[in-house]
């Protein structure tokens, strides 16, 4: 029987982003776009360097729940290109909420903030990531997300 849910550390990534386009508001909440501008990961088994290639593309809702909807690719420190997709879910009380949209420095366990990660490869050497669904477990600093990412074996 299968009742228990294992995972393994990954690595950890630190994302650089742009300013954001606003796209406006819609019936789910304002649509955001952000553009990725680089950053870094490193864990035991992948490290490497965040292209700036991809966007993070928003829903901010009601009391600034926050969907997202994001694509990167990956550069590990061997030269593979792994494009990397997640979705995820931001949320807490509103005067947290509030404060992280201000761009204040929020204690990251005073909000809850978690994404659901697939990759892509053609590289041999790290087909393995093809295989497996992960999750990151998130906070927001001013500078940028960070993410520490495990797989669920």
């Amino acid at each position: 029987m299968m009742d228990k849910l294992a995972s393994e550390f990954l690595f950890e990534m630190a994302i650089e982003v742009g300013e954001p386009a606003i796209i406006g508001a819609n019936p789910s909440g304002e649509r955001r776009v952000v553009p990725i501008r680089g950053g870094r990961f490193a864990g035991p088994r992948l490290s490497g360097r965040i292209l700036p290639i991809g966007e993070d593309a928003l829903v901010i809702g009601k009391g600034g729940r926050t969907r997202l909807d994001v694509r990167i690719v990956l550069e590990t420190n061997d030269g593979a290109l792994i494009y990397t997709c997640y979705h995820g879910l931001r949320t807490g009380p509103e005067p947290i909420m509030r404060r992280l949209a201000a761009g204040e420095t929020v204690a990251p366990e005073s909000y809850y903030f978690r994404t659901s990660i697939v990759f892509e490869t053609g590289d041999h050497r790290h087909a393995w990531l093809n295989d497996l669904l992960a999750i990151g477990i998130g906070h927001r600093p001013p500078s940028g997300p960070v993410y520490r990412v495990f797989a669920i074996l």
